[in-house]
């Protein structure tokens, strides 16, 4: 700023000096009376300002001359400056793109524990759903277990009572009828499996062939029986009413039926060859309702035709 301002004051100054030069040079054309004087005084006036003026044409240009080393100076130190903020500028550029960098990393990072957690959830999810099928199959592991030692019991009272009934020899006459009920009302079931009947309220049990204790009936006489059975049950809309009965472990004939109100009473009847020792129960079909009271809504009844 310092030499742009003074390149047009050193113009100035020649200007000026010039432009004087100019006029003295003209003031030389004077009258003809006063020309030896004006000559005579021409020489010492135009020596004089020639000199002066180069004389401030010289410092002008020392001075001159003296800043533009000075700005050197300050520009190479400058120059320096601009070269050390550039060097910083572009370091911090580069950690600036190395921490940019070490962000994104981080995001993925993130991102990837984030969904590991997700997955982990999910696996502890899937583990706790496992459990809870676990702990429900070992609930009715135990049911079943339960089921096969009370089955196992009953098995080993009905060989008691084959026994029985061989040493007593044949009989001739044999004939039952029973209730669900004893005592009371209500319903029975549902369950999940089929699950044995025990009708314990006896009306009739000529000959002995039934057990109101395990609910079967055990031939003692080979020939034809007949069997009937009657079933009772409130409406309901997911669970039926039906009963099914059982030779030596096999279905044979089903009393079923399902409305989702008032009562039901299916019904069902057979006629059976029997051996010696062949046992019929009756079994619950799996997730239905039966009910019974003191009014004897579901029987089971069987009585010997002829023997054979």
């Amino acid at each position: 700023m310092e030499m742009t301002t003074r390149f047009p004051l050193l113009l100035l100054i020649c200007s000026l000096c010039t432009a004087q030069l100019q006029t003295e040079s003209d003031n030389r054309i004077i009258p003809l009376g006063g020309e030896t004087e004006a000559v005579r005084r021409e020489p010492t006036n135009t020596a004089d300002q020639p000199q002066g003026c180069k004389q401030d044409i010289h410092a002008v240009l020392r001075e001159m001359s003296a800043s533009l080393a000075q700005q050197r100076v300050e520009m190479r130190h400058l120059q320096r400056e601009n070269e050390a903020q550039a060097a910083k500028l572009t370091k911090l550029e580069l950690q600036t793109t190395e921490l940019e960098k070490q962000k994104t990393e981080l995001e993925l990072q993130k991102t990837k524990l984030e969904k590991q957690q997700t997955e982990l959830e999910l696996q502890t999810t899937e583990l706790e759903k496992q459990k809870t099928e676990v702990d429900k199959l070992k609930q009715e592991l135990q049911a079943q277990t339960a089921e096969l030692i009370s089955i196992k019991a009953r098995t080993n009272v009905t060989e008691n009572q084959v026994e029985v009934l061989k040493r007593d020899g044949e009989v001739k006459q044999v004939a039952f009828s029973a209730s669900l009920f004893a005592s009371g009302q209500g319903h029975i079931g549902p369950f999940n499996t089929h699950t044995p009947l025990v009708y314990r309220h006896v009306v009739t049990n000529i000959g002995n062939a039934y057990n109101p204790n395990t609910g079967f009936f055990i031939a003692p006489v080979r020939g034809a029986y007949h069997f009937e059975f009657h079933i009772h049950g409130g409406g309901h809309a997911s669970h039926p009413s039906g009963a099914v009965l059982v030779k030596n472990g096999e279905n044979i004939f089903i009393a079923y039926e399902h409305q989702p109100s008032y009562s039901v009473s299916p019904s069902n009847g057979v006629t059976l060859l029997l051996e010696v020792g062949d046992v019929v129960f009756m079994h619950q079909w799996a997730n239905t309702r039966i009910y019974d009271s003191q009014n004897h809504h579901t029987t089971f009844s069987g009585h010997l035709i002829f023997t054979m």
